[in-house]
């Protein structure tokens, strides 16, 4: 199992920044920095740093990518920190002909700031849309709205009353779809998808078009935490609603492989979602990809301290008025998507290790 693991972890994005650079330059590999317009909560400068190991010209690409969803990043900065340091998987992806591709904090700003959301409020993977077109209603979140994030928190009794009638009359399943498949009504609400693309969204299309439009075959695993049971990694099938590309998949990453589309998965059916950037940004490319999904804490945990996070952002004032609540809800925040214990720590490369070996040997398998 991984006895050194937790040396590839943090405790702040300027941590897992440091040690992403400090393997790329150990590796003798060049890194790409998008500067992100905003400073961090220490001060530190933000950026999307990428980093290519393997030619330009390769037929296939394996994109390894963090932070999506900002503080989830702890999880896969410390897979992307090992592999980089594994001579024995960048020896494979070598004579396989793969290039990996990694991309290190997609959304640092939530990273840094110990939000799941952007600076503008936004899911990044509910972000990917055409803002040219009019935008999906989430008619169950909006007769919710008031009840995911209320006026007052700790929510009101009735307010809570609300929420748990909801639940025991349409289960707690019916309560996360609502509350997490995407929304594009309520800016200060949760899992909002935004009004246009954001500034995350931007670097991601920029850097598939620069390192993806020359292969052939292109694979992506993008690391992610929050939902199923703790330190178990799920592997949700992140491609268009394809038999095909379901089956190339599961030969894979195994039969297990999840679904959005059939309701195998824990996640719920989603819109927006970032992974659909491949077939616009690389349409010459078959592509294969999955969220690794990494569990935690119990779901309902999971989606109320993103309620009080989402509350504590509505209202700046609480950081005066009460900082030991404010320095609470932040650190169940970041307690939900990261386990932060060397046992947990030691699954997640184990299983990321895995699936990097595996998507490697499925791209250079043909």
């Amino acid at each position: 199992m991984t006895p050194d693991a937790p040396t590839y972890f943090s405790q702040s994005y300027a941590e897992a920044r440091g040690k992403f650079l400090a393997a790329a330059e150990a590796a003798n590999l060049d890194v790409h920095s998008e500067p992100h317009p905003l400073l961090g909560r220490d001060g530190e400068p933000l950026a999307l740093d990428i980093v290519r190991d393997g030619p330009a010209d390769a037929r296939a690409v394996l994109i390894l990518s963090s932070a999506c969803h900002g503080v989830e990043g702890y999880c896969g900065s410390g897979v992307q920190v090992a592999l980089l340091g594994d001579a024995g998987f960048r020896a494979a992806a070598h004579a396989a002909g793969v290039a990996v591709l990694y991309l290190h904090a997609l959304n640092p700003y939530g990273f840094s700031w110990w939000r799941r959301t952007t600076h503008e409020n936004v899911d990044l993977n509910r972000n990917f849309q055409n803002f040219h077109q009019p935008l999906p209603v989430n008619q169950a979140y909006a007769e919710i709205a008031h009840l995911v994030v209320p006026q007052d928190w700790p929510p009101a009794p009735g307010v809570q009353q609300a929420v748990d009638a909801y639940i025991a009359r349409h289960g707690l399943k019916a309560w996360q779809t609502a509350v997490t498949s995407g929304q594009y009504q309520y800016p200060e609400g949760l899992f909002f998808g935004g009004h246009g693309p954001t500034w995350s969204q931007m670097a991601v299309r920029h850097a598939l078009r620069e390192h993806g439009q020359r292969c052939t075959r292109l694979g992506w695993i993008d690391f992610h935490t929050g939902l199923g049971p703790s330190g178990v990694g799920e592997r949700i099938f992140a491609c268009r609603d394809d038999a095909v590309a379901l089956a190339r998949a599961r030969a894979w990453w195994g039969p297990g492989i999840t679904s959005i589309y059939d309701g195998s998965s824990t996640s719920a059916l989603l819109t927006g979602l970032m992974w659909t950037v491949a077939y616009e940004a690389c349409p010459q490319a078959e592509y294969t990809g999955i969220a690794l999904e990494y569990g935690t804490v119990p779901v309902e945990e999971v989606l109320d301290a993103l309620r009080a996070d989402q509350w504590l952002e509505n209202h700046p004032e609480a950081d005066t008025l009460d900082p030991a609540r404010r320095a609470a809800i932040k650190q169940r925040l970041r307690d939900a998507f990261y386990t932060d214990t060397d046992v947990w720590k030691r699954q997640i490369v184990a299983q990321g290790r895995e699936a990097a070996h595996q998507a490697v040997a499925g791209l250079g398998g043909a």
